[in-house]
C-alpha cells in the first residue's frame, strides 16, 4: 500500500488546490496534503517530482464487451487500458450480449470486476428489456445488485411513454438515466454526419437535428414527470444549446462529450480514406459543432469528459465504411487529449482536471472519489506533463486498435495509478 505521494504537483479543482504538495494516505483513504518534505523517506513513498497529481480519473461512458463479447474486450483488458490512462473508476454500459437487464448480471459483473482489482467497475443497467425498447426493464432488481444508472446506450428510446415510466422508477430509486439522443428515422441508416462532406462521398447521412429532436423530446418528459436526465456523447451544436437552456431552468440535466468529438470533423472520414476507425455514432461533424461542444467545456454546460470507449474487432471494423461498426476506443489516450485542450487556451488546466474527476462524480453524485478531500478514496493518477509519445494502440492494453488518434504525437502521458492505495499501474506496466 502507499503511504505518501510526495512532491508532486497536486492539482484537485474540487478543493482549488493546485500546489506542490505531499500527499497522505492510509487504509485506502485520503488523509490530507502537507508542505512539501513532510513525506518520509521510505518504502511506501512514491516520488511524483515534476508530475502532476490527480484524483483518479472517471470515466462514465465504457463498453468492456463483457458478457457476450469477450473477443473485442473484456473486464481485464478494459481495466487494463482503464488504469494506463488513470481511470480508477468506469461505468460499463449495458449493450452485451446478453444485455444488461437483470440484476444477476449486474451482480456478475460487480463481482468479477472485484476479482480483477484494478479499478472500480460500476454498471449500467439497460432500461428496457433486451434493449428492445418495448418493456421496462426491472429498474428496481438491478439497483439492488448495484446498478449505478441506467440506459438503453447505442439505442435511443423512441417509446416516450417507456421513458416516462423509466424517469419516474429511476427518479424513486435517486439514479439517473443516461440518454442516447438519436430520432432512429432521422437517422435512417445513415454513416456519417449529413452535409457537404456526405455528399462529396456518397455516403447516407445522419442529420444534426436527429440528436437535437430528441434531447429536445427527452428534456420536455424528464421536466413534466421527473428525474435525472443526462445527455451521452453530446456532438451537435444545437444540443449544447438546448441543455445550456434547460440548466438556465434549474432542471436537473447533465451531459458529456468524447476527446473524438472535440478534436476531429466529418472531413477526417475522407482523410482517412473512408476508414472504420473515423465512424462512430454519433457522427463526427463540422467545425462549428466542435466551437460549440468546446465553449460548453468552458461554460460548464458539459460536466465531463468521457471516452465512448467501444473497442471492435477487425472483422466488424474492416467492411466498407457504410457497413462496418460505429465506434472508437480511447481511454489510453483521454487525458493526454485533454491536455492538448489546454495547450491550445480552450480551457484551463484545472478545468481539464475537473472534467475527468469532480465533474463526473458529481453527475454520478458520488462524494468518495475525485477529490482529495479527507476520507475519500485513495485513488490517484500521475501524470508526467513532459513526457511525448506516439499514439500506437498496437502496444496498447485493449484487445481492439479501432482508435482514430493513431500516429497522433501527445504531450503528457500517465506514469502511475493508484486505486485504493494500492499501485495498479507503474511505467507501462498494470498490476493484473
Amino acid at each position: 500500500m502507499v503511504r505518501w505521494i510526495a512532491g508532486g504537483r497536486v492539482i484537485d479543482p474540487d478543493q482549488d488546490v493546485d500546489r506542490l504538495a505531499d500527499l497522505e494516505l492510509a487504509d485506502g483513504k485520503v488523509v490530507g496534503l502537507h508542505p512539501v518534505g513532510t513525506a518520509p523517506s521510505q518504502e511506501d513513498t512514491l516520488d511524483a517530482s515534476g508530475r502532476w497529481v490527480m484524483p483518479g480519473m472517471i470515466d462514465i461512458h465504457v463498453h468492456f464487451r463483457e458478457p457476450g463479447q469477450e473477443y473485442k474486450e473484456d473486464l481485464l483488458t478494459g481495466a487494463r487500458a482503464a488504469v494506463a490512462g488513470g481511470v480508477t473508476t468506469v461505468v460499463c454500459m449495458p449493450n452485451t450480449m446478453p444485455a444488461i437487464d437483470k440484476r444477476e448480471v449486474v451482480g456478475l459483473l460487480r463481482r468479477r470486476a472485484a476479482q480483477i482489482g484494478l479499478c472500480d467497475v460500476q454498471v449500467c443497467g439497460a432500461i428496457s428489456r433486451g434493449l428492445k425498447g418495448e418493456e421496462l426493464a426491472d429498474l428496481g432488481e438491478m439497483a439492488l445488485a448495484g446498478a449505478a444508472c441506467f440506459s438503453d446506450d447505442g439505442h435511443a428510446v423512441m417509446n416516450a411513454g417507456l421513458l416516462r415510466r423509466a424517469f419516474e422508477y429511476a427518479s424513486d430509486l435517486d439514479l439517473m438515466l443516461m440518454l442516447h439522443e438519436e430520432e432512429m428515422d432521422l437517422s435512417n441508416g445513415g454513416s456519417m454526419h449529413e452535409g457537404a462532406v456526405s455528399s462529396r462521398a456518397g455516403l447516407r447521412g445522419i442529420p444534426s437535428a436527429s440528436e437535437s429532436a430528441l434531447i429536445a423530446r427527452d428534456l420536455e418528459i424528464a421536466h413534466e414527470f421527473g428525474g435525472r436526465m443526462h445527455v451521452c456523447h453530446m456532438s451537435t451544436k444545437r444540443g449544447v444549446e438546448l441543455v445550456r437552456a434547460a440548466k438556465a431552468r434549474g432542471w436537473p440535466i447533465s451531459a458529456e462529450v468524447t476527446p473524438h468529438h472535440l478534436f476531429l470533423t466529418d472531413l477526417a472520414v475522407l482523410e482517412s480514406h473512408y476508414h472504420g476507425h473515423t465512424k462512430m455514432n454519433p457522427p463526427l461533424r463540422p467545425w462549428e459543432h466542435v466551437e460549440a461542444l468546446r465553449e460548453g467545456l468552458k461554460d460548464g454546460t458539459i460536466e465531463a469528459i468521457a471516452t465512448d470507449h467501444a473497442p471492435h474487432g477487425d472483422v466488424e471494423k474492416d467492411e466498407a465504411f457504410g457497413c462496418c461498426a460505429f465506434g472508437v476506443t480511447g481511454l489510453e489516450t483521454s487525458f493526454s487529449l485533454t491536455r492538448r485542450l489546454v495547450d491550445e487556451g480552450v480551457i484551463s488546466l484545472s478545468r481539464a482536471v475537473e472534467l475527468h474527476t469532480s465533474g463526473p462524480a458529481k453527475v454520478m453524485n458520488w462524494n468518495d472519489r475525485g477529490t482529495f478531500r479527507a476520507g475519500t478514496r485513495a485513488d490517484v493518477c500521475i501524470f508526467d506533463p513532459e513526457r511525448v509519445w506516439i499514439v500506437d494502440p498496437s502496444v496498447g492494453f485493449s484487445k481492439s486498435v479501432n482508435t482514430p488518434f493513431t500516429g497522433w504525437e501527445l504531450k503528457g502521458q500517465v506514469s502511475t495509478t493508484v486505486f485504493g492505495g494500492r499501485v495498479v499501474y507503474h511505467e507501462g506496466k498494470p498490476a493484473a
